[in-house]
């Protein structure tokens, strides 16, 4: 599988590279930025460690190197500062997503390509991209809350000092402000988490409240986040490659669940080969069904505003 990333030589899409890197599933990965000679640059970085990982191919290029690819990851886009909200991101970022749009058409997309937008407000730019490629919907998915949903499961673990792999909680909605963890749902290693040893109301909202303050908190610590959403992408793109058909809560075009229609934002969507096959509709609490429906009330008013 050949998958090509645009904005390769930025701090998340190398970060996305050298997690497939790692990953040792994928045979090609193509990394795509204006910049020719820092593409150049983390292309041959990742080549200097090949012969200690996988058999890979790994090139640089500009935008003609998404030819032949079968998932087209785009992270390309402006950084979100400190203080500011994903969506407050959308006029500065939606004319660079349609011009990097409109140069992916040009160079022609495979019939059974995914194109995967990772670039913020990731939302909104993957209701873009579903309107403007000539791609079936499912074919068209946004990395949504997988970022978020990791970082609160990691959170919660160190809190509780349990192993990360063992938590079991997720955040639908929007991958920003009005995102919404569903706690009626979590769980550690199997067991009720409103059962678990020491875990409180006050507990939860803190593990919370720091969750929805982990990319701002990353920003001003390190300038930006690069590992975990670099393993967040690779995660999402080997369930492609390897058609897994796993319950991933990825940003796609929603139509019905919790009566939501005409925007794309996270709930437990299956994901394969094809893309998007299929979504889960669980029980919610009242309050969480409520909350994810203003999410995306939040979302469409947006849409309406910039996507006109």
């Amino acid at each position: 599988m050949k998958v090509s990333i645009i904005g390769g030589g930025g701090l998340v899409g190398s970060c996305a590279g050298f997690a497939l890197q790692t990953g040792k599933i994928v045979r090609e990965i193509a990394l795509v930025d204006l910049n020719q000679e820092l593409v150049e640059g983390q292309a041959l970085d990742l080549l200097h460690g090949a012969s200690l990982l996988s058999d890979q191919v790994i090139t640089a290029g500009g935008t003609e190197s998404v030819a032949g690819s079968d998932v087209v990851v785009i992270t390309a886009g402006l950084r979100r500062k400190p203080d500011e909200s994903r969506l407050d991101l959308i006029s500065r970022n939606v004319t660079l997503f349609r011009g990097i749009l409109a140069d992916v058409k040009k160079v022609g997309l495979k019939k059974d390509a995914i194109v995967f937008v990772v670039s913020n407000p990731v939302d909104v730019l993957t209701y873009l991209a579903v309107k403007e490629l000539s791609l079936p919907p499912s074919q068209v998915i946004g990395l949504g809350t997988v970022l978020d949903t990791t970082r609160l499961r990691s959170l919660l673990a160190q809190r509780l000092a349990v192993p990360p792999t063992q938590v079991g909680v997720t955040i639908f909605g929007e991958h920003g402000d009005s995102m919404v963890p569903i706690w009626s749902n979590a769980q550690i290693a199997g067991l009720p988490l409103d059962k678990y040893p020491s875990v409180t109301p006050s507990l939860i909202a803190e593990v919370e409240k720091r969750t929805r303050g982990s990319g701002a908190e990353v920003i001003k610590k390190k300038g930006g986040a690069g590992f975990a959403v670099g393993v967040s992408i690779a995660d999402v793109v080997h369930c492609i490659a390897l058609d897994q058909r796993r319950i991933l809560p990825v940003s796609s075009l929603i139509n019905g669940p919790y009566g939501i229609r005409d925007v794309c934002l996270s709930i437990p969507t299956i994901v394969g080969r094809a893309g998007v096959l299929g979504t889960v509709e669980v029980d919610l609490w009242p309050k969480e069904k409520l909350a994810l429906q203003a999410s995306a009330r939040v979302l469409r008013e947006t849409i309406d505003k910039v996507l006109k």
